[in-house]
């Protein structure tokens, strides 16, 4: 399938260039107008273009925003990263390296966002590719400001007014002000964006990416009313489940319908090293995020997910080149497993860094619904048994709770999910979540003291609350 032009055409990155350190010292360049660009529909799109570069970087998706599901039951953290060590364990404290390298990198894509929002409405340009471009913008931002949400609590927004106005150094905005952004960026690019995008511009969020990250916000606030409606725009979408749960971790089919969003990567230009990081080590990769046999045992025998999921002792995988069929022996792994769904390899040889990193499905939309509403009262079966059949497993009636938290567990093992489920149904008094914390899942994985609602959020990072000369603030109890 050919990969969408996001990657070959981040262009003009200079002029979107800020300095990396913090949101607070970036330059305004959303001021910036010139004859040297804002010019045409030409630099529209490459301004959209340039805020997907700092997704794929090793400091943002390429691994740092997956240390934030180390502490759940799913995996051991592996590798040989100190920090991640106290993230896993929740004895991180706010000047842990982890809590901000990502922090950055979001308010990169935030402040490319603003600067195409601030420039694109008074170009001339073919009103479609304007609506696009602005969607884009709209949703980007939408979900910087979410992965903020569920990580941080309140943030700094700083929006199109902030950047003209040069304020920078705001306070945090609360819980629920930082929602209602997310939701008023997530409509309008759900207004904006096309339903789909042709061969050449798949990866663009659309409609689909919108509503379902919209349904997503409303479950976490516990509005199922709204989880429904908009999660059922993407079920009566042209977002269908793909034939194989396996199409959507294959490079050759991975942005396929029902990979409503993820963070595109493409060998030689724009490569997730996210692919390296879940790898065994003597096969080219790095031995993090080491799933757990409490996982493993979660699967229903027979479930072909698990095969796909993760390399197993036994399994035969083609590294390509010269080694071609090598078996997984138990010993590559210090749990006797790795994660499957990111890794493949060239017929060539060496690791095939086109691997996309998946943020949402539409079987992880379909889940949602039927979330929403078996805890609104309502049966939740013929959604959550689309997503077992796909899968060849039976069907479940008068579906509970426990059968969602099964389902969602398997189905999305390893997406950057398990973690954030798990304090949001703590908070409903669904799981105890310091009971399953406490669980001993071997010597790589003791019991871990969760204290809430402390770890209900991660530290603000000390670094930015100090450069911030203290109008950042902290979170409770750190």
């Amino acid at each position: 399938m050919k990969k969408n032009n996001i990657i070959y055409l981040v262009l003009s990155l200079m002029v979107f260039s800020a300095c990396e350190d913090n949101i607070l010292e970036t330059v305004p360049y959303g001021q910036s107008t010139s004859s040297q660009f804002w010019r045409n529909g030409e630099d529209a799109v490459a301004a959209a273009n340039a805020m997907y570069e700092p997704l794929v970087v090793e400091d943002f998706y390429g691994h740092a925003e997956h240390t934030f599901d180390i502490p759940s039951d799913d995996q051991f953290r592996a590798g040989d990263h100190g920090e991640d060590q106290a993230i896993e364990s929740f004895t991180f404290d706010p000047g842990n390296p982890q809590l901000f390298y990502s922090w950055r990198h979001k308010y990169e894509v935030i402040s490319r966002a603003n600067a195409v929002l601030i420039n694109v409405p008074d170009i001339n340009m073919d009103q479609n590719l304007k609506n696009r471009t602005l969607g884009e913008a709209h949703f980007l931002r939408g979900f910087m400001y979410w992965r903020f949400l569920v990580i941080y609590g309140g943030v700094p927004l700083i929006l199109e007014e902030d950047v003209l106005n040069n304020e920078y150094n705001k306070p945090r905005a609360s819980i629920e002000q930082v929602s209602a952004q997310i939701a008023s960026d997530l409509i309008a690019a759900a207004d904006l964006l096309p339903v789909s995008h042709g061969a050449d511009d798949l990866g663009r969020p659309h409609k689909g990416s919108a509503n379902g990250l919209l349904a997503k916000l409303y479950l976490y606030q516990e509005d199922f009313a709204k989880t429904i409606e908009f999660g059922q725009k993407v079920l009566d979408g042209n977002y269908p489940l793909s034939d194989n749960f396996s199409d959507n971790f294959r490079v050759e089919t991975q942005n396929n319908p029902e990979m409503l969003f993820s963070i595109q990567s493409l060998q030689g230009w724009q490569e997730n090293t996210h692919v390296i990081y879940t790898t065994p080590r003597p096969w080219g990769g790095w031995d993090f995020h080491e799933p757990v046999q409490d996982l493993i045992d979660e699967f229903e025998a027979g479930d072909p997910r698990l095969d796909y999921t993760v390399y197993q002792p036994g399994d035969m995988v083609d590294l390509g080149g010269d080694r071609g069929l090598t078996p997984y022996t138990e010993d590559l792994s210090s749990t006797g497993y790795h994660f499957r769904k990111y890794s493949s390899w060239r017929p060539q040889g060496g690791l095939n860094m086109s691997h996309n990193n998946p943020i949402l499905r539409t079987a992880d939309v379909y889940l949602m619904v039927a979330e929403a509403k078996i805890r609104s009262g309502q049966n939740g079966d013929a959604e959550l048994n689309v997503v077992r059949e796909r899968s060849g497993r039976s069907p479940v009636s008068n579906a509970t709770m426990e059968e969602i938290i099964h389902e969602r567990r398997v189905e999305l093992a390893g997406e950057n999910q398990r973690h954030q489920d798990l304090i949001r149904w703590d908070k409903a008094d669904i799981v105890d979540i310091v009971a399953l914390y406490q669980k001993d899942l071997g010597p790589l994985k003791p019991p871990r003291t969760f204290q809430r609602p402390k770890h209900y959020l991660f530290a603000i990072p000390q670094r930015e609350i100090d450069l911030s000369n203290g109008v950042l603030t902290q979170n409770p109890d750190y």
